[in-house]
């Protein structure tokens, strides 16, 4: 099968593909995304990690809450993690934000609260990778530096048809060869900014708009008629399966009882409900830990929350407690809450979906 995949790229190559990609820019790429607009390198930084795992019309009002909250490097560092993960909440992918937290700090505290302009030592901070920190360079600091996020890899791999999964060791050091090839050194920022939205737009995963590329006169993958084939996925595999129940423990002023996890690990410095094995006595445990008298207890059906490595099946359990004297004081990791209360926490999305869409709170507080 026809590719140039392993090939050297003429200059003619080069130059034709900077031009249709540039070209396309001017006359139709996106300018007016809230981080194009003053886009310094903490705004190119967030809207990165934002959009990492998730798509744009998502990150656009995360994004703007986040920024009127935390305008700048200094402010986000300066920040309570709780705050920074209650605006996080609903994005997943919550290291993300922790990693963001740190790095902030780290800045502020090791580079006098600029970032640093170079790859190596942007790479070497939390949560910032090659291509984030070649997006932060290039479109933010005018730098000439390549980039290869999930957009940027389903258009090389179709211009040029790549075989294989862009996940693997062998396909994205053919991929970063390319970038790097194809990059020039001036124009770059509308280069990389082009080639994110050419993927984001038109060489989408489905339905691809063909039609409207700049590219589709020399793309193999239109050539060879495998656009909708090409990349090829990553190879499937069966996820174990996991079982927990979630309790819901409502005291008699209709608080809930809430448990931040543990900074590393599932939901890592969310705030959740507590969680407990399957095969556990949710009046047991409320008795044994916290000395909690139950009255009333209720089993809401089980659901499934998909992690990326296991599937978890989750089982939410309504206890209402005889007496608030019975309860114990608030600390560090855990605390009451009352319903409206829970926008202001970093919340796991199932324990959203358990306190906000299952439980009807009128239900609850007649029982």
């Amino acid at each position: 099968m026809n590719t140039v995949s392993e090939a050297v790229l003429s200059a003619d190559d080069v130059e034709w593909f900077q031009q249709a990609i540039v070209q396309w820019y001017a006359r139709a790429g996106r300018k007016n995304l809230p981080w194009q607009k003053k886009p310094n390198a903490y705004r190119v930084w967030l809207s990165e990690i934002m959009l990492q795992q998730t798509q744009v019309n998502t990150v656009i009002p995360y994004f703007e809450r986040f920024t009127t909250q935390f305008p700048d490097l200094a402010s986000l560092a300066a920040a309570n993690s709780d705050d920074v993960l209650a605006l996080w909440s609903g994005l997943g992918y919550y290291a993300r934000a922790r990693n963001l937290h740190k790095t902030a700090q780290m800045i502020v505290r090791d580079y006098q609260g600029e970032f640093p302009r170079d790859l190596e030592t942007l790479i070497s901070l939390p949560g910032i990778g090659r291509s984030t920190a070649g997006a932060i360079l290039s479109l933010a600091m005018k730098q000439t530096a390549p980039i290869v996020d999930g957009n940027v890899k389903r258009v090389l791999m179709r211009f040029y048809a790549l075989e294989g999964w862009s996940g693997t060791s062998v396909v994205e050091k053919k991929l970063w060869a390319l970038s790097t090839a194809l990059t020039p050194d001036k124009n770059c920022r509308q280069y990389n900014q082009a080639m994110m939205d050419i993927g984001a737009t038109l060489c989408t995963r489905g339905q691809a708009k063909c039609a409207q590329c700049p590219l589709q006169r020399r793309c193999l993958a239109f050539a060879q008629q495998r656009v909708n084939e090409l990349p090829q996925p990553k190879p499937r595999k069966s996820l174990p399966l996991r079982y927990c129940q979630l309790l819901v423990i409502r005291n008699q002023d209709n608080e809930f009882f809430m448990e931040k996890r543990p900074a590393q690990g599932l939901w890592g410095g969310l705030w959740s409900l507590p969680q407990i094995p399957l095969d556990a006595v949710a009046e047991e445990i409320c008795l044994q830990q916290w000395h909690f008298l139950v009255r009333h207890v209720e089993t809401l059906p089980v659901f499934r929350h998909s992690f990326s490595h296991f599937h978890l099946d989750i089982c939410p359990v309504i206890l209402v407690l005889t007496r608030n004297e019975t309860l114990i004081a608030e600390n560090n990791q855990y605390k009451w809450v009352k319903l409206a209360q829970l926008t202001q926490l970093g919340l796991a999305a199932p324990v959203s979906k358990i306190l906000l869409q299952q439980l009807n709170p009128e239900q609850a507080s007649s029982v």
